[in-house]
This record gives structure tokens, C-alpha cells and sequence, in this order.
């Protein structure tokens, strides 16, 4: 097994800084670059998720917005924001960065609450 020192060897972290600057590159230019109110929303949902990853006690909250970064992709593909390419990808980046962070959680539960150390508590 492969030991985490920081929240950047994380997968869910790599996956999720890997979407975050996905949607900043989709919605710098077109449609989404317009609708102020969209693109700060799915934006912050993005950054939102590296953010709680880093800090550490807020995996399920970054979970959330990893979620809610998958929703506003859909809704962005709805509006003809987003190419189809553009949202699949989106969302595949959004749902493996989920799933590795419900893994990351599972096994920290798993823990005795002694061994969690660092930026894990």
C-alpha cells in the first residue's frame, strides 16, 4: 500500500484538482463564461472539493461538492454550455475522484482512532 504524507499523493485529491481544472478551462471562454451566477457556482463547487480534501476533516463535504460538480456539468451539457465531450469528462473526473474519497473515508473509519495522524484527524 502506497502512503499518503500530504493531500496532494491522494488520488482523490489528484482526480479532483484534475476537475477542477477541467471546468476553470470550460468555462473560461463560451456560453458558461457569460452566465456569471453558473460559472462561479460550478467553479466554487470544484474548488470547493480540493479545498475540504486539504484541510483534511472535511471529506464528506468534499464529497458533496464533488457531487454537486457532477450536477451543474449535466445542467451545463442542458443549457449547451458544455460539449458532450466536455461534460463526460467532467463527470467521469467527479464520480472516480467520489468513489476514492468514499474509499479514503471507509478506511479512515476503519482506523483506530489513535493511528489517525497528521492532516487526517
Amino acid at each position: 500500500m502506497t502512503i499518503a504524507y500530504r493531500y496532494q499523493d491522494l488520488i482523490c485529491w489528484q482526480l479532483a484538482n484534475e476537475l477542477e481544472q477541467l471546468v476553470f478551462e470550460v468555462t473560461a471562454t463560451g456560453p458558461a463564461s457569460k452566465d456569471f451566477k453558473f460559472r462561479d457556482q460550478i467553479r466554487d463547487s470544484s474548488s470547493s472539493s480540493t479545498r475540504n480534501m486539504a484541510e483534511g476533516g472535511f471529506l464528506t463535504i468534499a464529497r458533496g461538492s464533488l457531487v454537486e460538480t457532477h450536477n451543474s456539468a449535466g445542467a451545463g451539457l442542458e443549457k449547451r454550455y458544455f460539449s458532450a465531450a466536455d461534460t463526460e469528462r467532467m463527470q467521469r473526473l467527479a464520480l472516480h475522484s467520489s468513489k476514492a474519497t468514499t474509499r479514503l473515508i471507509k478506511y479512515l473509519d476503519s482506523l483506530p482512532r489513535g493511528r489517525r495522524r497528521g492532516w487526517a484527524k
